[in-house]
């Protein structure tokens, strides 16, 4: 089940990058009790992306064109984000 920020997480990242792929996964239920956890099924996410936006771009300033693109979401929204940014070919 795709939750409501799933979904708004991959329309940003749609809108922002243009990815050839994408993926968002919801890692809530693996940190069920754990700090961070606030019950709602939505507070760890994993996001796997691939753009043409990430060619020549450092591992670190991709986690914050994603961190970016993503506005208020990672550290107030969710918990915890996930980045893998991945150029094509790589």
């Amino acid at each position: 089940m795709t939750t409501p920020v799933a979904a708004e997480i991959e329309a940003l990242l749609t809108a922002a990058f243009a990815p050839t792929r994408l993926a968002v996964i919801n890692d809530s239920a693996k940190h069920s009790g754990h700090s961070g956890d606030d019950g709602s099924g939505a507070s760890h996410f994993t996001v796997e992306i691939e753009s043409a936006a990430f060619v020549g771009v450092s591992r670190l300033q991709r986690q914050r064109l994603v961190n970016a693109a993503l506005g208020d979401i990672p550290g107030g929204r969710v918990h915890a984000l996930a980045v893998k940014a991945r150029a094509p070919g790589e």
